[in-house]
């Protein structure tokens, strides 16, 4: 379905509809009841993708030159958008997820936050890293005019996610950063929800054409051969992808196998450590106990920051630690999953996990569909492969260490992964340095005192972290992730009119390092 709402997978003859050979229905699943329904819709055939990334193609050019104020206005519009049309999406996308009123307003409001924040971003302009460098003498001979700048790429491919049907979806943060660094998006709707991607497409279709931005700012494809074909158009640019390991890496072979290899930007797995220090354990065990358990709890288990290793020391402090965290599982009750998949694949990895490690823990009973809490224990020493691999889901494996040796030895067994965590005993609290480092060395963020579970859209932020959590220095939160949907473009001894705006002569727009020094807009 286009995002206009009107069918292009098939043709027209004598007026009438015709679907194309073949064609699979799109269908859209009640996530509590298992009702399903179809959409009227066809999953995007290999023509229809053609149409499609084209008419990104030809937005591209328009999109690149429309001045920053006028792009960050379809930012703003967007958002309010979104906020608009608030109560029926909840309702759809509650209906396909169960994921429940409060969290997925909580979602919405999240989305359009990021979308103005990236509106502000684009009006400050400092992600353009503007520089000049007059022509002049230097020790190495004369220096010619030298002008640069970071550009757009070109239409960029952005995959939705499973548990995110708002905020890493139709007009998710993907989609927000590269609309920001003035790219036309085209996005791979996820099976999960593909009736809520429908109206939120719809709804981005309307306020893209309201403010006056090119046809074919945002299109929508679905379907499992649309999206392998799509990193594979010539045409597509870049790549945002946010979901499994074995997805991501074969899209990830497809970019690179491209005759004309893009960039492809995975979030793919994280089982996100957390250490609790002798004295941490010691000055708030049921706190931390609690806490911890409402991180791996949160949304199902299904965020991509959920806590899934978590390291206590052995001894009483450490017992009460692991009995505080164990109470709160108990008492937790079984969460819809995203997917009847999901679910059963959850269901393998606990029952898989359980072969090498105590169960301490497992939550009230779930139903078909829905996914039961999980605490197991292990002893450091006896830590296996399989309880270092994320398992999606409210499951959280406790291994349990007596000396600071351990707990590395542990720690380096860990991959790479989007946070790590640290909870101490307050500012004094020296313990394990070598554990800390070990673990700052495996992440892409790391929490003192705090919880994984909730990453902040800001300035600062970075949401990535070393193989396998992403497979890039890049973050995709946050003021930064535009920097993965540009490319540096140098200018030399070029006339004025041939320059951007922000790289002419005159007060500056944006900030710009001129000669070398840092030069700030007036005002």
């Amino acid at each position: 379905m286009d995002v206009n709402g009107t069918e292009v997978n098939g043709t027209e003859v004598n007026g009438m509809h015709v679907t194309p050979p073949g064609a699979q229905p799109v269908v859209s699943r009640d996530a509590r009841t298992g009702e399903q329904r179809e959409l009227g819709t066809y999953e995007t055939t290999p023509d229809e993708l053609t149409a499609l990334v084209d008419r990104a193609s030809a937005a591209a050019d328009a999109l690149a030159v429309v001045p920053r104020e006028r792009r960050a206005d379809v930012l703003d519009v967007l958002a309010d958008s979104l906020e608009g049309d608030r109560d029926a999406l909840v309702a759809e996308a509650d209906r396909e997820t169960a994921l429940g009123p409060e969290r997925l307003g909580g979602e919405i409001t999240r989305t359009a936050y990021q979308l103005r924040f990236f509106a502000d971003v684009v009006r400050t302009g400092a992600y353009l890293e503007a520089t000049i460098d007059h022509a002049g003498p230097t020790p190495m001979g004369p220096r010619p005019d030298l002008r640069r700048m970071l550009v757009p790429l070109g239409p960029v491919a952005v995959y939705a996610a499973s548990n995110f049907p708002f905020a890493f979806s139709v007009l998710g943060g993907d989609t927000a950063s590269a609309l920001a660094a003035g790219n036309p998006v085209v996005v791979k709707a996820h099976p999960g929800h593909p009736a809520t991607s429908d109206r939120v497409a719809r709804l981005a279709e309307r306020a893209t054409v309201a403010c006056g931005a090119p046809d074919g700012t945002i299109t929508l494809v679905h379907g499992f051969d649309a999206g392998l074909r799509l990193v594979s158009h010539p045409s597509i640019r870049a790549a945002g992808f946010t979901g499994s390991l074995a997805g991501g890496r074969a899209l990830a072979d497809a970019a690179a196998a491209r005759p004309a290899p893009i960039p492809f930007y995975g979030e793919l797995s994280s089982i996100n450590p957390v250490l609790v220090t002798p004295t941490g354990a010691r000055a708030d065990a049921d706190g931390y106990g609690q806490g911890l358990a409402s991180s791996v709890l949160q949304g199902g288990g299904q965020f991509c920051t959920k806590p899934g290793l978590l390291l206590v020391p052995t001894g009483e402090a450490g017992d009460r630690v692991v009995s505080a965290l164990a109470r709160a599982i108990e008492r937790a009750s079984g969460s819809a999953a995203l997917t009847a998949g999901m679910a059963d694949a959850y269901e393998k990895g606990v029952t898989a996990r359980s072969f090498d490690a105590a169960v301490r823990a497992r939550g009230q009973g779930a139903g078909t569909g829905t996914t039961r809490p999980a605490l197991l224990e292990v002893a450091a020493g006896s830590l296996t492969a399989r309880l270092v691999d994320e398992c999606f889901g409210p499951l959280a494996v406790v291994v349990r260490y007596d000396s600071e040796a351990e707990a590395v030895a542990v720690v380096e067994r860990v991959e790479g992964s989007l946070t790590a965590s640290i909870l101490t005993g307050g500012a004094g609290d020296r313990d394990l340095p070598a554990a800390r480092a070990a673990l700052t060395a495996r992440a892409g963020r790391v929490l003192y005192d705090g919880y994984p579970t909730g990453v902040a859209v800001g300035w600062a932020q970075h949401h990535g972290g070393p193989w396998p959590s992403t497979n890039t220095l890049h973050t995709s939160v946050g003021a930064t992730a535009v920097r993965r949907f540009l490319r540096p473009l140098a200018w030399q001894q070029a006339p004025q009119h041939a320059l951007p705006p922000e790289l002419r002569d005159g007060a500056s727009l944006v900030p710009v390092r001129i000669d070398g020094t840092l030069v700030l807009p007036e005002g």
